[in-house]
């Protein structure tokens, strides 16, 4: 799965009548609960992708199945969230598709269950050979692919 998602970004009008700064609103319509701003252009898109790797990470936390974006509408931009995150939440879902417990993909890796909780937490550090490692194990891998920035 592509691990991007089409988000609004638009002039917050109310914010600029009220203390005359230029502000963007982000939100991301497939999403819940991710939705940020910024003061600029430049910082609304730098947020939009820390905010979609977070909101993503609740899906985790929570144990629910990561959305699948929609389509691009007239006016929306995309957003990926950074690689590492991708490929933990790539993780995640081939886990959930295998009824794989934490404890099941550490047996197989000779981890213990920590170590494999910190694999799948999009906000914790880990390499990414060490999530391709894991992914190996279930019979996945990692495809990159190369866009232009927005």
């Amino acid at each position: 799965m592509r691990y991007a998602f089409p988000c609004n970004i638009v002039r917050d009008e109310e914010e600029q009548k009220a203390t005359g700064r230029e502000a963007y609103v982000v939100t991301f319509p497939d999403v819940y609960g991710a939705n940020t701003g910024g003061w600029s252009w430049q910082e609304a898109l730098e947020m939009a992708e820390d905010c979609l790797a977070v909101a993503l990470g609740g899906y985790v936390k929570a144990g629910e199945d990561i959305p699948a974006p929609g389509p691009l509408a007239d006016g929306q931009v995309v957003i990926a969230v950074p690689l590492i995150v991708a490929a933990k939440l790539t993780l995640y879902t081939a886990m959930r598709e295998q009824d794989m417990t934490d404890a099941h993909l550490a047996a197989r890796l000779e981890l213990d269950d920590d170590s494999v909780r910190k694999l799948l937490n999009p906000n914790r550090f880990s390499h990414i050979s060490q999530v391709e490692r894991a992914l190996k194990a279930l019979g996945r891998s990692l495809v990159v692919e190369d866009t232009v920035a927005v």
